[in-house]
């Protein structure tokens, strides 16, 4: 059987991902709980004015009919006694419905007040959201400002750097260059030197003589050879 899956953590993740100001809703919401009492207040009262009235009216009602229902002496009284009853029940109806109008006059302007009251409060809380807002947006943009100008300083503080180094080495490779020019220049301007002539005489004393040429050796005649001729 598989498990049910526990969303719970995955819920907690979620919505730590995306923090949020408690405090503002806890203000919101504790606003919203006074708004609610009061114009649960103001309903109460004039729900109980009413009912107050209503009451009233019916135990009039109810006692000039208990008066209209006892027995008369002449059927005229009868007569009278109707005519007293509706008579009676006009006025009472014109009084209790101008009362049930100031009920709702006062209820209205009550609730009046109270939203009245309530959009002071928020204009409060938006006058007081839009400055807090306004000089936080205004120290985000100081500090965006210093960190662009201090940027601004080390980037022109290494390129000074930079060129100021690559200008010493340009120059000192100049020098060199011109020294080593200057040096080659010297050297293919100064005269050859003169051949020695004493390791030349030298080495021909050292030399060894060359040998004389041999003398021409006339053959010899043996003394047979001679005795033969003979």
């Amino acid at each position: 059987m598989a498990a049910t899956q526990d969303f719970t953590a995955a819920m907690k993740d979620m919505m730590g991902a995306f923090p949020m100001d408690m405090a503002a809703f806890e203000d919101a919401w504790k606003n919203s709980a006074g708004i609610s009492e009061k114009a649960s207040a103001i309903a109460l009262d004039a729900a109980g004015k009413t009912a107050d009235i209503s009451v009233g009216w019916t135990m009039e009602t109810l006692t000039r009919i208990g008066d209209l229902a006892k027995a008369k002496p002449a059927p005229m009284d009868y007569a009278q006694a109707m005519t007293d009853f509706a008579t009676a029940q006009m006025q009472s109806v014109s009084e209790h419905l101008t009362a049930y109008g100031d009920v709702a006059k006062s209820a209205q302007s009550d609730a009046m007040a109270l939203m009245m009251s309530v959009g002071q409060d928020v204009a409060d809380d938006v006058t007081a959201t839009t400055a807090t807002t306004a000089k936080a947006t205004e120290k985000a943009a100081t500090k965006a400002a210093s960190a662009a100008t201090t940027t601004a300083k080390r980037a022109t503080t290494a390129a000074k750097r930079t060129t100021t180094t690559a200008a010493k080495r340009s120059t000192t490779a100049a020098k060199k260059t011109t020294t080593a020019a200057t040096k080659a220049a010297t050297t293919a301007a100064a005269p050859a030197p003169a051949p020695a002539a004493e390791p030349v005489k030298k080495a021909a004393e050292e030399a060894p003589a060359a040998p004389a040429p041999a003398a021409s050796i006339a053959p010899k005649t043996s003394p047979a050879s001679d005795d033969g001729k003979s």
